[in-house]
């Protein structure tokens, strides 16, 4: 094969073995610099393309892509590009979700020169990085396929988590012109690329690596005959299973957050109510918590976690203390011991969720107009085998709240909980799976990443939209009694999201009471297009919900 230049043969050879190493989807922002990747990608039949205007927008979209279990590249051109990669790279390396940024560069020669469009790009995300690489400028020497394609094989399989947990990767591209087959400029010439460009054969990787299994531990004696409770966190779906299947094995009570993969049948969904309950939260104290994963989503569970109860921690890929309180603290997932018969301990736990979860179902019930607690239940309840992917602030504490055990997979940006990149990430999860995804936010995350509906193609996503005005989780908190609240948390927009659907070529739908809901979202989700429904609310009005709901339920235990 003759390729007519160095920077043409690299974008190739690099493309061909990212598809060869599983690799399937990229996302591109356009550019210049970044040229002769583009057009490999493009050029290439093992990869989905998408194509985004924002890079902040575009990294979240790949990031989405690989919460849903599908890796993806995102391209970015030289300069502020590429610095706009930072919100996704945090979240990714957070979240331990897989990411790979290939950022073009201005070549050695024309940085710190005055040149154009030039920053450091050098480890520009720091620590944040799995592997990071300066892999340009491209050169036709004999060992360069073999370099570039091992490099490529070692950036992947950092991403997926080769020896250490997974997360981004970064590889820095310092092209030279031409970047594209054929040079107009007047400016820069080079030869064809006369070195082999050519992969393994048969379609195999450069280099195979080898997947490492995931340490397992004992959970001793001692701790396994005591009255437990197992909490499941940010753990992921392989930690959800094995906390879900630790609580069925010995006989304990299993509270797991939404976005955990643990809150199956059997898990206690009203926890944050029950220890807000005095007389239940001191006779069914337990003697030892097994955490997987971190926890924090509910104060009163997270209170419980960091008190003087001995508490052993297992989580492969983090600290998850942040108390700094547990007895034990393992980078492994425990073994699942040997079944026990379940006893009175946890059948307390049991009848107590039962009327609590009446008591909480009947009073969302009553509401006959919408609110932010009855749409997370709601939307919960109708997602079925659709993913639903929540944002940070409010909704996902809505849905820690509210949501029944049994419910649908959920996945959030969990890592550094920020609402920024939020309908991007959502776009990405239904891109990485392939079909519609449900998606709840609030206002602010909303707006905060409408360049993410910019991405063409753009995947069909339903969004469930909470709109009050402004940022509602901070009433719940002490500056809401300060002066300029308003202004400086609350923020209202006082935008209209009819607007931003007709702006960006979504259908729209408006509910008017609670009831609405559930049609609505389901017939939105049956057309498979893209959709946003908006919730109207008010943030005072949010609150005094909150307090009502809280009343019906501790009555109905007391």
């Amino acid at each position: 094969m003759t390729v007519p230049n160095p920077s043409t043969a690299e974008a190739m050879v690099m493309v061909d073995e990212l598809v060869r190493n599983g690799v399937k989807r990229a996302v591109i922002a356009p550019g210049s610099r970044s040229a002769a990747l583009a057009l490999a990608l493009a050029g290439h039949p093992g990869i989905e393309l998408a194509t985004e205007i924002d890079e902040r927008s575009a990294g979240f979209l790949a990031l989405g892509s690989g919460l849903a279990g599908d890796m993806a590249a995102v391209v970015t051109t030289s300069g502020t590009a590429a610095a706009n990669l930072l919100p996704a790279i945090v979240e990714a390396d957070a979240a331990g979700v897989p990411l790979l940024a290939l950022t073009a560069d201005r070549p050695p020669e024309l940085r710190q020169a005055g040149a154009n469009q030039v920053i450091d790009q050098i480890k520009l995300y720091g620590e944040r990085v799995r592997f990071f690489a300066e892999v340009g400028p491209a050169e036709d020497l004999p060992t360069s396929n073999g370099y570039w394609r091992s490099v490529v094989c070692q950036g992947v399989a950092a991403a997926r988590g080769m020896g250490r947990r997974p997360g981004p990767v970064h590889l820095n591209l310092g092209f030279r012109e031409p970047t594209v087959p054929v040079a107009d400029d007047g400016r820069s010439s080079a030869g064809p690329f006369e070195s082999g460009v050519d992969g393994r054969p048969g379609g195999l990787p450069w280099s195979e690596v080898a997947p490492v299994p995931m340490p397992r531990v004992t959970v001793a004696e001692r701790w396994q005959a005591a009255r437990g409770l197992v909490l499941a966190g940010d753990c992921r779906a392989e930690g959800g299973a094995v906390a879900a299947a630790m609580a069925a094995a010995l006989g304990w009570p299993l509270i797991a957050e939404p976005h955990s993969g643990a809150r199956g049948q059997g898990a206690i969904s009203t926890a944050h109510y029950l220890l807000g309950h005095d007389v239940f939260a001191e006779s069914h104290r337990p003697e030892v918590i097994i955490q997987l994963g971190r926890v924090g989503l509910s104060r009163r569970v997270a209170t419980l976690a960091n008190s003087d109860i001995p508490r052993l921690v297992f989580d492969p890929w983090a600290w998850s203390d942040p108390s700094r309180s547990a007895v034990a603290v393992h980078s492994a997932l425990p073994e699942i011991p040997t079944p026990r018969p379940s006893g009175r301990w946890l059948e307390g736990w049991a009848e107590a969720e039962a009327v609590a979860r009446a008591a909480l179902d009947a009073a969302l019930d009553a509401l006959g107009e919408p609110s932010e607690p009855r749409t997370a239940r709601d939307v919960a309840r109708i997602a079925g085998e659709h993913p639903l992917v929540v944002s940070s602030s409010m909704p996902v504490r809505d849905l820690d709240l509210v949501m029944e055990a049994g419910g649908p997979e959920i996945l959030a940006n969990r890592g550094a909980s920020g609402i920024d990149g939020f309908v991007s990430t959502a776009l990405g999860v239904s891109w990485g799976r392939g079909g519609p995804v449900l998606a709840l936010a609030g206002d602010l995350s909303m707006l905060h990443d409408q360049a993410g509906l910019l991405v063409e193609p753009r995947p069909p996503v339903v969004f469930v939209v909470n709109n009050n005005d402004g940022g509602g989780l901070f009433h719940f908190l002490p500056q809401s009694a300060l002066p300029g609240f308003e202004q400086l948390f609350a923020t209202p927009h006082h935008r209209r999201f009819g607007k931003v659907a007709e702006l960006h070529g979504l259908a729209f739908g408006r509910i008017e009471s609670a009831e609405d809901l559930i049609p609505m979202v389901e017939s939105a989700l049956a057309e498979g297009t893209g959709w946003l429904v908006e919730v109207p609310g008010d943030r005072i009005r949010n609150v005094e919900v909150h307090e009502q709901i809280e009343k019906a339920v501790t009555a109905a235990l007391s």
